[in-house]
């Protein structure tokens, strides 16, 4: 844990959230930034700063993520319509807060390439 990270505060209880999933690798939460009608956070109870800082030790967590993304999508009912899955990556890439995280989106249809 980061005593810096806004992710580790949320993780560790510290920052309030309502909570979509808990396991005991992730937690996933609503985006307070929303780009789509759904857009759902699912971060790693470990911190890892971004995909660059990850190893193939966390292998079997970053797959988790993915799957948890998956499932939240189907038990939320937009699974069958389609979704997308982001994990942005350092500046350039996108993240503004470095601890780890996908986002999934959905409940609109989305466009290639996302820009």
């Amino acid at each position: 844990m980061s005593q810096d990270c806004l992710f580790c505060k949320i993780v560790a209880g510290d920052i309030p959230s309502e909570l979509i999933h808990e396991d005991e690798h992730c937690v996933a939460f609503n985006d307070i930034s929303p780009q789509a009608p759904t857009h759902i956070l699912v971060i790693p109870r470990k911190h890892i700063e971004s995909m660059d800082d990850s190893s193939t030790n966390d292998s079997e967590l970053l797959g988790h993520l993915l799957l948890t993304a998956a499932k939240i999508a189907r038990d939320k009912g937009f699974a069958e319509n389609g979704y997308r899955t982001v994990i942005n990556t350092n500046e350039d890439g996108g993240q503004t807060v470095f601890h780890l995280h996908v986002h999934l989106l959905g409940g609109r249809k989305f466009i290639f390439p996302p820009g």
